[in-house]
């Protein structure tokens, strides 16, 4: 392994930290850019908190208000626009992982030269990456992506229908304030695809990072085992502030750098989800659930060792040797049926995605991102054939 790993967000995590929003976000600015989603955040009062938090600290707010659950660039743009008409010096992203997103792009957006949609990678020939960003504050309302401890954002693009990712150190927010109680009021099948969502981020680098990796993949199954045993119960009973504290911080982990630190991990599964969303608009975690065990049986041809560890690691499923196949397959077949026994989709038909427009996902998700062969990079590299054989498996 050679890697270097730093990652400079502060956490603030626990009940009840949202009171401490207003003296975190003092530390970097006097007026904040609140970027937030589709409006629960004021329905059920935490917008209102928000703000009282600031205001009592000497912060003064300004609104973005309406990010989409898969971010569009104008929506970008027209935060971008409202910081600077409003001469804020600090944003505060409080929602989930797609008001996130859109609110570390904003912040670069502001001082970016040229068009935001250059940042994210789509095939062209002058990408330019952002070097500086507004101070971002994280509050996130919903335990998936670990947006707020990363330096990545994905954010679609309506003229191009393509969905892409962008990573830069400004984009790293300078404090993430992690309140489990803003998720109580979290509906069931946003827990639900929350938890595909973080267990997919390591699951990424587990079967893709490269070989002689024990520690970060005994931090990846832990990850796994903990969503594993507390999901359910945060979907059980979406009160119980126990377990949203644990899938919070096992989604906060998943995505930080920490379990992929030295794999060299690509993530062919999202890369590919992406395409689907831009198109759909699907939600994210509902998407990865159904490609997922899909892409899982196609890469286990080519490493039965790795499936069958998994198997035997997280279901204790006795293996016939390492590379024992069956074992292999019966561990992605146990993972499936819990993906489908919290109530996250595991076909592509369960969101009435037919084959129309199958061979247009693949080009589109290879024109993101592509090795000098043209392949989507992973364990194995896929062309778009691969890619077309792992969706009509997952319709």
């Amino acid at each position: 392994m050679h890697f270097e790993y730093q990652n400079p967000t502060r956490i603030v995590f626990g009940t009840g930290t949202l009171s401490k929003l207003g003296e975190v976000v003092r530390e970097y600015g006097k007026k904040a850019l609140v970027v937030t989603g589709g409006g629960s955040v004021k329905r059920n009062g935490t917008f209102e908190r928000a703000v009282r938090s600031l205001n009592e600290a000497g912060v003064a707010v300004a609104q973005c208000a309406g990010v989409e659950p898969n971010p569009r660039i104008a929506t970008v743009e027209r935060g971008a626009d409202t910081a600077r008409r409003e001469e804020c010096d600090v944003v505060v992203a409080l929602g989930g992982g797609s008001v996130m997103d859109a609110a570390k792009v904003m912040a670069a957006a502001v001082f970016y030269e040229g068009d935001p949609w250059n940042m994210m990678a789509h095939g062209q020939p002058d990408r330019r990456l952002p070097e500086s960003a507004l101070p971002l504050i994280t509050v996130p309302t919903l335990a998936a992506t670990g947006s707020e401890m990363n330096s990545g954002a994905v954010i679609t693009d309506e003229k191009s229908t393509l969905k892409s990712v962008v990573s830069a150190r400004c984009l790293y927010p300078k404090v993430a304030v992690v309140d489990p109680e803003l998720t109580l009021s979290v509906p069931k099948d946003q827990t639900a695809n929350g938890i595909c969502d973080l267990i997919t981020h390591v699951t990424e680098s587990y079967f893709n990072g490269i070989d002689g990796t024990p520690v970060q993949d005994r931090f990846a199954e832990g990850v796994i085992l903990t969503a594993m045993e507390w999901g359910p119960e945060a979907i059980a009973d979406g009160s119980n502030i126990q377990a949203r504290e644990q899938v919070q911080w096992a989604s906060l982990v998943a995505l930080n750098g920490w379990v992929q630190a030295g794999t060299a991990s690509p993530f062919p599964v999202h890369m590919i989800e992406h395409s689907l969303s831009a198109h759909h608009d699907i939600a994210h975690g509902a998407g990865l659930s159904a490609i997922n065990p899909s892409w899982m049986r196609f890469a286990a041809r080519t490493r039965p060792d790795r499936f069958a560890g998994f198997a035997h690691r997280i279901f204790s499923i006795p293996l016939n040797g390492p590379e024992d196949s069956s074992a292999a397959m019966e561990g992605i077949n146990r993972f499936e049926a819990f993906l489908a026994s919290i109530g996250c989709p595991t076909s592509l038909s369960e969101m009435k995605i037919g084959d129309a427009l199958i061979e247009q996902y693949a080009q589109d998700t290879l024109q993101v991102i592509h090795d000098a062969e043209g392949r989507l990079p992973g364990r194995p590299p896929m062309s778009a054939e691969d890619i077309v054989e792992v969706l009509r498996k997952a319709l």
